[in-house]
């Protein structure tokens, strides 16, 4: 098995001769946000992939094996929701409504000036139906947008995923109790003793 232990961005300082000679593996949104994954390349070469935690690995990014192999990573098709606004009864600020509540829900989504895209979820397919907007089934690459999702954009400053899907051994139950997410403790709050470890924050560095 191909060791795979590193990530470039894009491809970004290699030399395009080197890209075109690269082998390529085609992985699917779910695969691709986990750093730990097993694969096989356009050579038919079984790959074990083993990132730093939390990594997100996008299409076009390249894959170094420990062996200095180059592999060319490309966004697979998969079934995902395709939304768009009628043109007839609605606008594009129906767009920004719809990404705004399915925000609030955490929902991995991508946007786009016309459209948004998400994975296939029939209760929120009927929602935004409801909302007045065009919602279609397709297959197609999916590259939602980074923010919670990717690694270094997570707004807690420490390295490890909230559970969106991940392998990440989360220590202790971390209640997310909405869009709000407020963690503002008092420090005589935090000094007592809550009587269930799992709940300690201190240490986390939590800046919000």
């Amino acid at each position: 098995m191909l060791i795979v232990n590193r990530v470039i961005p894009a491809g970004r300082g290699l030399a395009s001769v080197l890209l075109k000679r690269a082998a390529t593996v085609e992985l699917d949104w779910d695969v691709r946000q986990k750093s730990r994954f097993d694969a096989t390349d356009s050579h038919g070469r079984a790959i074990g992939v083993f990132l730093p935690r939390g990594t997100v690995v996008r299409g076009g990014d390249v894959l170094v094996a420990e062996d200095g192999s180059l592999l060319a990573v490309s966004a697979a098709p998969q079934p995902v929701l395709l939304v768009r606004h009628c043109s007839e009864h609605g606008t594009p600020f129906d767009l920004l409504r719809a990404a705004y509540h399915l925000g609030n829900r955490h929902v991995a989504l991508e946007l786009k000036p016309d459209h948004l895209k998400l994975e296939p979820d029939h209760v929120l397919a009927d929602l935004l139906r409801q909302m007045h907007l065009i919602v279609s089934e397709e297959r197609s690459a999916f590259e939602p947008e980074t923010g919670a999702y990717a690694s270094g954009a997570h707004a807690h400053g420490h390295q490890h995923g909230h559970g969106h899907g991940r392998d990440h051994d989360h220590g202790h139950d971390h209640a997310h109790g909405g869009p709000a997410h407020d963690h503002t403790h008092d420090q005589a709050a935090q000094d007592h003793d809550h009587g269930h470890p799992h709940h300690a924050h201190h240490g986390h560095g939590h800046e919000h």
